[in-house]
């Protein structure tokens, strides 16, 4: 696997000259020409990278349904993250803006620990945000103080560099949110989708299949763990992990109060391998080991 290690030498795959800054750099798309390369057939770099891709036409899938935009289109990705491009399906007709920062810059400030907070970073590709004129100019706005700021390389240029790299995160958070709510009939789909096969999994033997994961059902439903996670928060208050588990409360107190199964054969029914598991689960939801609860109906 190629590995990107430095925003210089990906300014030499793009025919850039050499970044401003060596640690962060905002690059005009329509301005680089990405060279013919083996390592676009695969790579990771050691960078963050906020990509917003203008004039993007045409049909763009997005989870399950396909949506026509004609607005910014924006993506992020990570370090170590695998990424593939294939130069011959590229349009050159689509310009845009990518915000590059090497991980070593978050060194020693507050973003280098609640960046991964930020769960879009592990969305997948057709999960980008979809940005209104007004969104993009916000973010717009941004990129351009940055690109500035890394002309005045000094003791205060980290620290207004990250800020401003904070500021354009918090405001894609609150972006992305947005969109969760205003794409109500496709998110309605997903979240109906969700609850069916929550209660499927749960109304078969689950012991065949082991304790449901939430990177499991994300793939059932062809999104990212991350991006399913953020949007039943957004929806319903719970990330996934959350409703897993109140599901399968909800299953155990309906076995411990209509049927005569042990704790072991219920645990084991659930998918759990070790019934100790499910009664320390089942405890610290309901404040009741299940014996103490199927007591409380007797």
């Amino acid at each position: 696997m190629n590995t990107i290690k430095s925003i210089s030498a990906f300014h030499k795959l793009l025919s850039l000259p050499e970044p401003k800054h060596p640690m962060v750099s905002v690059i005009n798309l329509a301005e680089s020409v990405f060279i013919e390369d083996e390592v676009w057939k695969g790579f990771v770099s050691r960078y963050y990278c906020v990509a917003l891709k203008r004039n993007a036409t045409g049909k763009i899938k997005y989870g399950q349904q396909h949506y026509d935009y004609d607005k910014g289109v924006l993506s992020f990705t990570a370090p170590n993250q695998v990424q593939y491009l294939d130069l011959k399906t590229m349009d050159c007709e689509n310009t845009g803006y990518l915000l590059i920062f090497h991980e070593d810059f978050l060194l020693k400030h507050s973003l280098a620990s609640t960046i991964s907070s930020y769960g879009f970073f592990s969305y997948a590709v057709n999960e980008a945000l979809h940005l209104s004129e007004d969104e993009e100019n916000d973010l717009l706005e941004i990129l351009n103080k940055i690109d500035k700021e890394c002309q005045h390389i000094d003791q205060h240029t980290q620290e207004i560099i990250l800020s401003q790299i904070e500021l354009l995160l918090n405001y894609s958070k609150r972006f992305y949110e947005r969109q969760f709510i205003t794409r109500k009939s496709g998110n309605h789909q997903l979240l109906a989708k969700f609850e069916t096969f929550l209660n499927d999994y749960f109304d078969k033997n689950s012991s065949e299949k082991g304790l449901l994961t939430v990177h499991e059902i994300a793939e059932a439903m062809n999104l990212s763990p991350n991006y399913l996670s953020d949007l039943l928060r957004v929806h319903t208050g719970q990330n996934t992990q959350q409703h897993i588990h109140e599901k399968l409360i909800s299953k155990a107190k309906e076995k411990l109060s209509t049927t005569e199964l042990s704790v072991s054969e219920i645990a084991y029914e659930l998918g759990f391998e070790h019934s100790q598991s499910f009664s320390t689960l089942f405890k610290k939801k309901t404040s009741l080991s299940p014996l103490e609860f199927r007591q409380s109906f007797n």
